[in-house]
This record gives C-alpha cells, structure tokens and sequence, in this order.
C-alpha cells in the first residue's frame, strides 16, 4: 500500500503545476489581460468592471503540462452596462475576437478559436491555452454574473470568486484534498474520458468527501472516489449545501448541481452512453488500485496514472 508521503511526492513532483510555471503563466495571462483591456476601453462601449482568473489554474487543482495533460487558464471578463442578452454576447464574442487578432498580428500564438462560452488563445511557446470567458456582472451580487452558451443562446448565472472558494473551503476540511482532485483528473486524462470535466472531477471528489469525511490514506480515499463512482455509476444526483432555491428536475443521465447555480447541471453533456463508459473505467481503475496496492507495485500503479508515476527519486 502507498503511504501519504509517497503519493505527496507523486503529486509534488509529477501532478502540481511547479511554482516557476505558475508565476510564468500569471504573467502571460496578465499581459493578455492589461491589453484586452485597454483596447476594450478606448474601442467599445463594453465596460469591464472587473478580471478574474477562474477554472482550474485558480483552484490549484491544474495538472503540469504534459502531451496528455494540456493546461488552461479561464479569465473571466466581467461586463457592466449590457443586457444580458445573446446579442449582447455576439457583438461581445466579436469584438474581443477583433482585438486578439489586432492585438497578436504575428503568430506568435496560434489562431483562435470560438467555443461554445470562450474564446481561447493558445501560446505557442508555453503551450498555455488561455479561454476568454464573458461574464454579464449581476449589479446586484457581488461576484455573479450571466455566461451565455454562444450556440444555443440560453444563459447560465455563475460567480467564478464563489467556485474558487468551493474548492477552498473543501482544503480546509481536508488539506488533501487538491491531491485527490489531481490524483482523479490524472486518472481521467490516462483512460482518456474526456466527457467527465475536471468541474465534474471536483465536485465528485466534494461529494465524496462529505458523505466519508477525511479520515484514512490518500490511497485508500483514491480508491474510495473510484469505488463510489463505479457503485453510483453517476446515477444519484449530486448537489450540496451551498445549493440554494431556485431548483428543478432535470431528465439528463448524470446530474451534478453547480454549487453556486442549482438550475446549472454541471454534466447535462454526459450521455447515458458516456455515463455507463466512465463507471465502468472507475471499476477498472478501482480492481486495478486495490490490486497494485495488495502486491505494492509501482508497475501496476502505472496502468492507472501513466507511465511518468513514482513515488521517489
């Protein structure tokens, strides 16, 4: 069986984002951010009241880069003074489109791409993609706002400081518990199932840790994420404390409440098809733990985190 201190170096060394890169990438992310607004400014009526990092980056839950771990950093636009409207959106997603075109002629990142709530950017040099999220500010709520889905126009309320302190809060119940999410999501990207969202990651492993608490090995609690999810098989709806009226009933296959926005079901894209895939992978990865654990064999670990795991020098 591996020890904490054996799977803190794992993470340590291999999982975490080194302390170098981190201030690399705020850098980056800062000079995106200084120039999008000032060109903001001086060539639209949008008014940007305020910026903030968001996702995984500002978790602390992001994986270093690897060829199978890209890494991404969601800035947050917030915007006063428009309805929130698609139009409003679309006139936004156009004009931001605009001034990275404008703002990076050369390439020296690679061409943009609009998805479905951003656009992103990526870097050529560091491999950092940076996605450029529109947020409606709710002058009423500090922190919240409205993100359109650019496709299908229907609007979502989010508040990016509340999700940071969604995983904060769940550190402070657990000082483990950010390598666990890593832990997952490295799990996740070496069997390859790419509907289960690192967000989903998150609150699973929240979930988990409010119906079992903290107690027991990192291994053990690893491989209690793995079982729950293979038991469950993602069938009971997941939502939490911090969840609060309105609500509704959703029909999707797997249903997990955003905490900060209970009529957001975080896994409405997951299929009954992709929600049978990712349960039977977590029971794999679960006889496959509770294998490598009873024999304590590093090999075996590998065909769970990847070929890069180790435990010491």
């Amino acid at each position: 069986m591996l020890n904490n201190t054996q799977l803190r170096y794992y993470d340590s060394n291999v999982l975490r984002l080194p302390a170098d890169k981190r201030k690399e990438y705020h850098e980056q992310v800062d000079r995106l951010i200084d120039e999008l607004r000032k060109t903001v400014r001086d060539k639209t009526e949008i008014k940007i009241t305020k910026v903030v990092k968001a996702g995984s980056f500002a978790k602390y839950t992001i994986l270093r880069k690897t060829a199978v771990d890209p890494v991404d950093v969601d800035v947050v636009f917030y915007i006063s003074g428009r309805d929130a409207s698609k139009e409003t959106l679309d006139s936004l997603n156009d004009t931001i489109y605009a001034l990275l075109i404008k703002q990076y002629p050369n390439k020296s990142v690679e061409d943009f791409e609009i998805q479905r709530k951003a656009a992103t950017v990526t870097f050529v040099g560091t491999g950092l993609s940076v996605d450029i999220v529109p947020v409606i500010e709710d002058e009423n709520r500090a922190g919240y706002g409205w993100q359109f889905d650019i496709h299908d126009g229907t609007k979502t309320q989010t508040c990016a400081p509340c999700q940071i302190k969604f995983v904060r809060d769940r550190k402070d119940q657990d000082a483990d518990f950010r390598t666990l999410v890593r832990m997952a999501k490295k799990w996740r990207n070496q069997a390859e199932l790419k509907p289960l969202k690192s967000f989903a990651i998150e609150l699973i492993m929240a979930h988990v840790l409010a119906k079992q608490g903290n107690g027991g090995s990192i291994e053990q609690r690893f491989r209690n994420f793995l079982l729950y999810v293979a038991q469950s098989q993602l069938k009971e709806e997941i939502k939490f404390p911090e969840n609060v009226a309105p609500f509704t009933t959703f029909s999707d296959p797997v249903v997990i409440l955003d905490p900060v926005y209970s009529l957001n079901n975080v896994t409405s894209r997951i299929s009954e098809e992709e929600r049978k895939e990712i349960a039977a992978a977590a029971q794999e990865a679960w006889e496959t733990a509770n294998f490598a654990s009873a024999e304590n064999d590093n090999e075996v670990w590998k065909e769970i985190f990847g070929p890069r795991f180790k435990t010491e020098d």
